[in-house]
């Protein structure tokens, strides 16, 4: 059984990198390899997310809140305003907002056929905190 934070981090992590990395790009005209330094990640990963070839498992530009906070993250990481901790806080009320929509729920009875959807809510009705 697959817990909802590993789902997050199969599908929810790379779709969101890719929409920091498209972001900074488009907005701040920075090059892959700058993107990639911003994000902890490699070059390659950037072009694999510009070419949609990665980070395609949700659609999150339809999605305004997401999109919102996905921009502000973005913009406090070109601005140098996120620490470490910053990022994860960020992240994880991106995931947060992600998972109380019911966005990964497909996505996590795909990957574990053994969820059953009807029974679990959990994502849509808990009050999720991240203890970071």
């Amino acid at each position: 059984m697959l817990l909802p934070c590993e789902v997050a981090v199969k599908s929810l992590l790379p779709p969101v990198r890719a929409a920091i990395a498209k972001h900074l790009m488009t907005k701040y005209g920075l090059k892959q390899v700058e993107v990639a330094k911003l994000l902890g990640v490699s070059q390659p990963a950037i072009s694999l997310y510009n070419r949609k070839m990665r980070g395609k498992a949700l659609d999150l530009e339809k999605e305004a809140e997401i999109k919102g906070l996905i921009e502000r993250m973005a913009d406090s990481l070109v601005n140098k305003g996120l620490t470490p901790r910053r990022f994860i806080l960020e992240f994880c009320e991106i995931c947060r907002t992600a998972r109380a929509k019911g966005l990964l729920c497909s996505l996590h009875e795909a990957i574990d056929p053994t969820i059953d959807l009807e029974e679990c809510q959990i994502c849509m009705s808990a009050k999720l905190k991240c203890p970071a």
